[in-house]
C-alpha cells in the first residue's frame, strides 16, 4: 500500500503531538490539585505557568495558521509568565484543553499541498512544514518540564509514563512475543 508522504507527515504529525498531548495528561492525573501552582523558586515557572504559556502559544500559532501571522497582535507573551494568584486547576486543564483543540482542529484540516505553502511566526516566513517540526519541538520541550517538576512532587509514587527504570528486558521480551 502505498502512502502519499504529505499525508503520511500530516497523519505522523498529529499522532506524536498527541503523545506529547498524552504525556501531560498523565502527568496532570498524578498531582495534586496544589502541585500545578509549586515552582522549585521565584525564577523558575510552575506547571501552571507553563500550561498558560502553551496555551498562549497554541492559540497564537493555530488559530488561523495558513493566513495569519502566528504570533497574534492580542497574545501577551510575557504575561503568560506571570505569578497566577486567581486561576484553579480547572481553569489550567481548560487552557491546556483548549490550547490542543486548536492545534488538532488546524492540524486536521491540512492538506498535503499545504504543507510547502509559507506562513509568518513573528513576520519570520516557515513553510508550513517547518511551523509543524518548529511547534513539535517547543512542546515537546515544555512537556519534558511540566514532568520533571511532577516527578519531583510525585516522587517515590510517581507511575512511569515509558520503560520504568530497570524495566527495558522486560519490555523488550513483550514486544518480542506480541511480534
Amino acid at each position: 500500500m502505498e502512502k502519499n508522504l504529505g499525508k503520511h507527515y500530516i497523519e505522523n504529525s498529529i499522532s506524536e503531538f498527541k503523545k506529547i498531548k498524552k504525556l501531560g495528561d498523565k502527568t496532570f492525573s498524578q498531582i495534586k490539585d496544589e502541585d500545578f501552582f509549586w515552582s522549585p523558586d521565584e525564577d523558575s515557572n510552575s506547571i501552571a505557568i507553563i500550561v498558560r504559556h502553551f496555551s498562549g502559544n497554541m492559540l497564537s500559532r493555530w488559530t488561523d495558521f495558513l493566513t495569519t501571522d502566528g504570533e497574534k497582535p492580542n497574545r501577551n507573551r510575557d504575561e503568560e509568565f506571570e505569578r497566577i494568584f486567581y486561576t484553579d486547576k480547572d481553569d489550567i486543564i481548560s487552557r491546556w484543553e483548549s490550547g490542543w483543540k486548536c492545534l488538532f482542529d488546524a492540524l486536521n484540516s491540512l492538506k498535503e499541498e499545504d504543507l510547502m505553502k509559507e506562513i509568518t511566526i513573528r513576520s519570520e516566513p516557515h513553510t508550513v512544514l517547518e511551523a509543524i517540526n518548529r511547534q513539535l519541538t517547543h512542546y515537546s520541550y515544555h512537556t519534558g518540564q511540566i514532568v520533571f517538576i511532577a516527578k519531583h512532587l510525585v516522587n517515590a509514587d510517581w507511575k512511569s509514563l515509558s520503560i520504568p527504570k530497570g524495566g527495558s528486558e522486560e519490555y523488550n521480551k513483550k514486544k518480542i512475543n506480541k511480534s
